[in-house]
């Protein structure tokens, strides 16, 4: 029998970490904030030469999620990544624990949105992850707010109207949330949606999906999926200036590898990292890929592309 409880128990954050809801410019955002562990050794090799007391604050990371995610979701990537590293998760509007917003948004008017909740939090800057949807949502920030961001790292995404398209059917899927309000319905697609670990462990997906995972309205997935019509990163990518991190996965059937490699091409100071993996490796294969990250915000930023 399926569910169609759309507001699973929240979790509670774990120890130590913050989670409330701050109203930016008459927007209410639901945000969680993992802070920095002070005193921490840190990557090996990375801070030859400087004392634990010398070393400057280090950045923090702002995770943009896919579409129709709330900020649990990523829970077990959060986990998993430098706990040396303060973490920012946020419920973009009308998804998760975030109200809808008055009217439907685009990503110009979410980018600004983003810089206000760091500003908010008291960041100047922040290096950013985005991932699927929420990494259109990071290419679009890191050139319209480039002060903003330090760093970019992108997971499992794309240009935008101008890409490798998945499947007619798996795009007819992602057409609605119901994956996420119908844990028996996730259980028979996620293999062919999702791929890698999915296709011969479901469950693990649908525990990810659906477990902990707050569903907005209907109307608030449909602003998401308006906010970047007729968008495409082509055009700016190669003006991009960030060392940026290009995620993707071997077997990912929403945003094929072909994107990655397409975006690795055009953004000049950028690194592929391709996994043997689906599109939602980074939550449940976090324990492999949060290390990849970790050290590409730790290596220096004129370090170069980071070390195969």
């Amino acid at each position: 029998m399926s569910t169609t409880d759309s507001r699973p128990p929240v979790v509670s954050p774990r120890p130590g970490e913050t989670l409330r809801t701050v109203a930016i410019g008459g927007q209410l955002i639901r945000v969680a904030v993992r802070p920095a562990r002070r005193g921490l050794p840190g990557l090996p090799g990375l801070h030859r030469g400087h004392s634990q007391r010398s070393r400057p604050p280090r950045t923090p990371l702002l995770l943009i999620n896919g579409i129709g995610a709330s900020l649990e979701l990523l829970q077990p990537f959060v986990d998993e990544v430098d706990p040396a590293l303060e973490v920012i998760r946020f419920d973009v509007p009308g998804v998760g624990g975030s109200p809808l917003p008055v009217a439907p948004y685009r990503f110009t008017g979410l980018c600004r949105l983003i810089g206000a909740l760091l500003t908010e939090l008291g960041h100047d800057r922040a290096d950013v992850l985005g991932i699927s949807w929420g990494g259109a949502v990071a290419q679009h920030f890191a050139a319209f707010q480039r002060a903003r961001c330090r760093k970019l790292v992108l997971v499992g995404t794309a240009t935008g109207a101008i890409m490798v398209p998945a499947r007619p059917s798996v795009l007819a899927r992602m057409a609605t949330p119901r994956r996420y309000t119908d844990r028996g319905y996730l259980g028979q697609v996620a293999g062919d949606l999702y791929g890698g670990s999915a296709r011969t462990d479901p469950g693990r997906v649908t525990a990810a999906m659906n477990a902990h995972n707050r569903v907005g309205s209907s109307r608030g997935y449909l602003y998401q999926l308006t906010a970047g019509l007729g968008w495409t990163s082509v055009p700016f990518l190669p003006m991009l200036r960030q060392p940026t991190l290009v995620l993707s996965g071997n077997d990912d059937p929403i945003i094929p590898v072909a994107n990655a490699r397409l975006m690795h091409r055009l953004i000049p100071d950028s690194t592929l990292h391709i996994y043997a993996g689906g599109h939602l490796a980074l939550v449940t294969e976090a324990a492999e890929l949060a290390p990849v990250v970790s050290r590409f915000l730790a290596l220096p930023m004129s370090s170069g592309p980071l070390p195969r």
